[in-house]
């Protein structure tokens, strides 16, 4: 087998590495068998040049195979980002997956601690008292139960510790920060992912495509979120019936008001939390228009609405029903239930 050094002596001479040898050094590395020199030097020689298709898809899939999966109904979504926009927006993901859960779809939400804002995903719910660390068999419950499950990372993607030190110590964007929303333990076919650059949309959409994917947005907004935006327009690649289309869309397109940024910038989990809740319960102000926005495409993605538009009016009726506040109280008490 080629070395980890040859490895990078190829990419460092602009060798585009198969899927086959991508997944094949990723094994080494999620395995624990390379140094944290030759990780770092591997990270960087192919950040430098680039990443292609087939080299995210061939990591996926190693770092899949070592991942502690659980069993989901099959038209599951997951809802999540790159993180690493820096914005330090609100959990608009998190709200979002309350909203589809509350419209009756199962969501799979699959995250962790935070990366670019105060608060990621496990912070937020930790705070809203949900349990986030169940066992594969709880969450299939919890989700059986209740529409939506959270899977914590660190608790399914034990062979990330191998690159931890040499991640924190190069402090810098690396093919990790694309990993995580493609790893999803449930082993989700459709996806609602935003990525923090748009030279990704288009990329990570033919890689969920190779991965056997059936349906998915990969989104940007032109504000640098790597969510739909309500700020800017937004750059989209769909993928649908094993093809992808590029398109741009703005939230002005669907009577949604366009808003500053500032107004969706976030805090710490309780702020967070608060901010949360009060969309949940109705209140209606700029975190419920990019939550609406997002979750129709959401529901767009499951051809449970014909288009945006339809999906925001049926977004604002989990909302204003109540049923997505209640799916947040189920979930609360059902993980709590579990283990």
């Amino acid at each position: 087998m080629t070395s980890i050094s040859e490895y990078i002596e190829l990419i460092t001479n602009k060798k585009i590495l198969t899927f086959q040898e991508s997944k094949d050094v990723f094994n080494v590395i999620m395995s624990g068998d390379a140094s944290e020199n030759q990780i770092a030097g591997f990270l960087i020689a192919l950040k430098s040049r680039g990443e292609s298709v087939d080299e995210i898809s061939g990591a996926v899939s190693a770092i899949r195979e070592k991942m502690v999966q659980i069993v989901i109904p099959e038209n599951s979504i997951d809802i999540v980002g790159t993180g690493g926009d820096g914005f330090g927006t609100y959990n608009i993901s998190t709200t979002v997956a309350f909203v589809l859960a509350g419209c009756g779809v199962n969501v799979a939400k699959h995250g962790n601690r935070s990366v670019s804002s105060l608060s990621g995903s496990s912070d937020i719910l930790t705070e809203l008292s949900v349990n986030i660390n169940l066992s594969p068999s709880s969450l299939t419950k919890c989700i059986e139960e209740t529409n939506i499950c959270f899977m914590f990372a660190p608790m399914h993607h034990q062979s990330f510790k191998y690159v931890a030190n040499t991640r924190k110590e190069l402090g810098v964007r690396t093919i990790f920060n694309l990993l995580g929303p493609l790893c999803n333990p449930g082993n989700v076919k459709n996806h609602l992912i935003g990525v923090y650059d748009k030279k990704w949309v288009n990329p990570i959409a033919r890689t969920l495509h190779q991965l056997g994917s059936k349906k998915a947005w990969v989104v940007h907004g032109k504000d640098g979120l790597d969510e739909l935006t309500t700020t800017d327009k937004n750059y989209v690649t769909e993928l649908c019936n094993g093809e992808c289309k590029e398109f741009e869309i703005s939230s002005t397109d669907y009577s949604i008001n366009k808003t500053n940024i500032s107004k969706l910038k976030g805090g710490h989990p309780k702020e967070n939390a608060h901010e949360l809740l009060k969309v949940l319960n109705g209140e209606k102000n700029e975190y419920r228009d990019i939550v609406l926005l997002n979750s129709s495409a959401g529901l767009l993605i499951l051809n449970k609405c014909k288009d945006i538009s339809e999906g925001i009016e049926i977004a604002k009726e989990s909302i204003d029903s109540g049923n997505a506040i209640a799916s947040l109280n189920k979930l609360i008490e059902t993980s709590n239930k579990l283990k």
